[in-house]
């Protein structure tokens, strides 16, 4: 409650892009759009907007299938592409129109390249992906292993599209990309996890179209992406095309606002409206109703909002209108009804429709707590990373379906985004299925959060980026509750600036980051201990608390998950939290193949030995590891020896050399460092224990020490 009602008017504004249209970097200069650029982020990338589709018909939009609608075409499919290890071998002329790819593979689009046999996926929390083997200082990205997808494709434009405009959609490439169409260098973008959309109309011809896609898996923006997950990269949503009226409903918000009973309500509608032509448009009407979930309207007459140019370019039109007692959206009861928006000209005519669901509903923070329609949530989540074990980053909507019926069937009622924007149909399930949703923006700088973002300009304008893109994309699904400003990403005056723009673009939804909670409207921490959690709880503290993460779900652990909440039901500001994470993540991958070989002690130990049978310095050895039984014979809280070969070489990446449980009881190779009779290593922490490995190529003794439960 509080908010003011929209004023029953025409409101006429210029729309000018926040995040500026730079062009592209110089020819000949080093630093290229996708290293050592942080503050080019995007080159002649259109404006972000809510998820929509133009159709020719009311009955189509309110069917709501972009798929139906004549304006769609799917890119989806196989492409031509071509796999380069790093950006100096890549074909750099693979955009002309004549360039001969008849050699080149095929790959299926959408995927991660990962899963069709390039490359490799990379598992990594903390530590950035290319750490050991390169170490770039933020924003350099790395050059030496940086592997290039080259993609072609050819389409055609439908005749139906004549004198339209023409646009291309990309819903998710990582991480950065450059565009070309029939050979002209169109655009760029990074950001992996947000629409990537251009204007092709310019570039297209009649008959066959060329387009060349240049994915980089690392850029600078990588810097900005360091979640706990399987890295992977490539074109991992759809492609698709879709055209335009030269006057075109460009965007649109919905917001419904609740009497102090909870019972009638507001519909408050404001359209952005496009003209795409280089001639004065004629004033254009537009028609907003709004239809129950039989297909029935709801108003008697539609609401009508007129379009008058008076030369801009852009303008947008609001309409408030009063709905008598609607049925009300909650996760419990999710109600939908679907609005339909029609462009029309001076003459009357039909121009386009498009149409969104709208969920009745109050979201406020009230007496220190949050509320839907009047009545406290209690928050019972679960972090959901997007990952199948055979297409990777690319999901299918039975995928979706499967998880969100688990999810209600096993009482979750809320899911957090982490940590990224998840595919426009997920939001759109959820909205169908009830769930609140707290949608992440893709900001995660985990291994030098101490320096990026933090209050470092350069970074500053690509951090909004991501929040926008996401904001104005998902400002329409009632299922969002909460933007999240990022994940572990540190402190800094770059997230007050993005605090800021939201509370500005939409005050409906409140603010959280649980990494500076000095910009945000809810408490959030993560894996607190009960007691903690209690004490914020007795302190009467008005800011609710939520854990954005508790419960850590992998292998033998919530056992003590019901401490947590018979505290979260105690006290009015606890509201619950979000347990990682929702499934584990993995891959389905060829195992090693396995050997068995005794040991040459008295034990007569039998291990097995994982890996590949490669060429060695005298004749072939296993390249891979082995395990051994559990035995009294292993018992390693006494003094050892391990006869070992030694390769005398530095290893330039984290790999264990004796690793026993937990990585952070392993004693490492990487910091030994070899003197003439002996080698100390010093990891872990006190008290230590010695182990001594005695080489019998060089007769050197190596010397490590461990934990004391190692």
């Amino acid at each position: 409650m509080g908010r003011k009602s929209l004023l029953i008017a025409l409101l006429f504004v210029l729309v000018v892009s926040t995040f500026g249209m730079p062009g592209f970097a110089q020819e000949g200069n080093d630093d290229v759009e996708w290293n050592n650029n942080p503050e080019i982020f995007q080159v002649n990338r259109e404006p972000a907007h809510a998820t929509l589709m133009p159709y020719d018909t009311v009955e189509r939009a309110l069917e709501g299938k972009r798929e139906n609608s004549p304006f769609y075409q799917s890119l989806n499919g196989e492409w031509k592409f071509h796999w380069s290890e790093n950006p100096a071998s890549r074909p750099v002329d693979f955009y002309e129109t004549d360039y001969d790819d008849s050699s080149w593979d095929t790959i299926t689009v959408p995927s991660s390249w990962q899963l069709e046999g390039y490359d490799y996926p990379i598992y990594t929390n903390i530590t950035y992906p290319w750490t050991g083997y390169e170490n770039p200082s933020p924003p350099q990205a790395p050059t030496v292993y940086n592997p290039v997808g080259s993609y072609r494709q050819t389409f055609t434009v439908p005749k139906n599209w004549d004198g339209r405009q023409v646009f291309i959609s990309f819903q998710g490439v990582e991480s950065a990309f450059y565009l070309w169409v029939n050979g002209e260098k169109v655009g760029y973008s990074e950001d992996s996890f947000t629409p990537a959309e251009f204007d092709i109309t310019e570039y297209v011809q009649e008959g066959d179209n060329t387009l060349a896609v240049e994915v980089y898996r690392w850029s600078d923006g990588s810097w900005l992406e360091d979640q706990d997950f399987i890295r992977l990269s490539g074109i991992f949503r759809d492609v698709y095309l879709y055209s335009t009226p030269k006057v075109h409903m460009r965007d649109f918000t919905v917001r419904t606002d609740l009497d102090e009973a909870y019972e009638d309500a507001t519909l408050q509608v404001s359209v952005d409206v496009r003209n795409y032509s280089q001639n004065q448009a004629d004033a254009h009407t537009v028609e907003a109703m709004l239809y129950d979930a039989k297909k029935h309207p709801v108003f008697e007459e539609p609401m009508v909002m007129d379009a008058t140019f008076d030369g801009e370019q852009e303008v947008s039109v609001e309409l408030d209108q009063f709905v008598e007692n609607p049925l009300k959206w909650s996760a419990e009861n999710p109600n939908l009804y679907t609005l339909v928006l029609s462009l029309k000209d001076t003459s009357g005519e039909l121009i386009e429709t498009v149409s969104t669901r709208v969920g009745f509903r109050e979201f406020e923070l009230e007496d220190g707590q949050m509320k839907i329609n009047g009545k406290p949530i209690m928050f019972k989540g679960f972090n959901r990373h997007e990952i199948d074990p055979d297409t990777g980053r690319t999901l299918s909507e039975e995928r979706m379906i499967e998880d969100i019926k688990l999810m209600k069937q096993f009482n979750v009622n809320a899911v957090r985004t982490s940590h990224y924007p998840n595919d426009p149909r997920w939001y759109e399930l959820a909205d169908e299925y009830g769930l609140y949703v707290i949608d992440e923006t893709n900001l995660e700088t985990h291994g030098v959060r101490d320096r990026v973002p933090a209050s470092d300009p350069r970074w500053r304008e690509a951090s909004l980026d991501r929040l926008k893109s996401m904001v104005e994309r998902d400002k329409n699904h009632p299922s969002v509750l909460i933007w999240s400003l990022g994940n572990e990403a540190g402190a800094g005056d770059t997230f007050k600036h993005m605090a800021e723009w939201v509370k500005e673009a939409d005050p409906t939804r409140l603010i959280h980051y649980e990494g500076d909670n000095r910009w945000t409207d809810v408490q959030s921490h993560m894996y607190s201990s009960v007691s903690f959690v209690e004490d914020y709880g007795k302190s009467g503290n008005t800011k609710p608390l939520i854990l954005c993460e508790y419960a850590h779900a992998m292998g033998n652990s919530i056992g003590n998950l019901y401490k947590y909440w018979e505290v979260f039901e105690e006290y009015p500001n606890l509201q619950g939290g979000f347990i990682w994470d929702w499934v584990d993540q993995a891959l389905r991958w060829p195992t090693p193949k396995k050997y068995e070989t005794p040991d040459e002690s008295a034990s007569n130990l039998t291990g097995e030995l994982f890996g590949d049978i490669v060429d060695g310095v005298n004749g072939n050895g296993i390249q891979g590891y082995v395990t051994l039984p559990h035995a009294p014979e292993l018992d390693l809280t006494d003094a050892f020896t391990l006869e070992a070969w030694v390769k005398p070489e530095p290893t330039r990446t984290h790999s264990p050399f004796v690793t026993k449980g937990i990585p952070s009881l392993r004693s490492n190779k990487t910091p030994m460092a070899k003197s003439s009779s002996s080698c100390t290593a010093i990891s872990g922490s006190s008290p230590k224990r010695k182990l001594r490995t005695t080489g019998t190529a060089t007769g050197t003794t190596w010397q490590a020490y461990l934990t004391a439960v190692f």
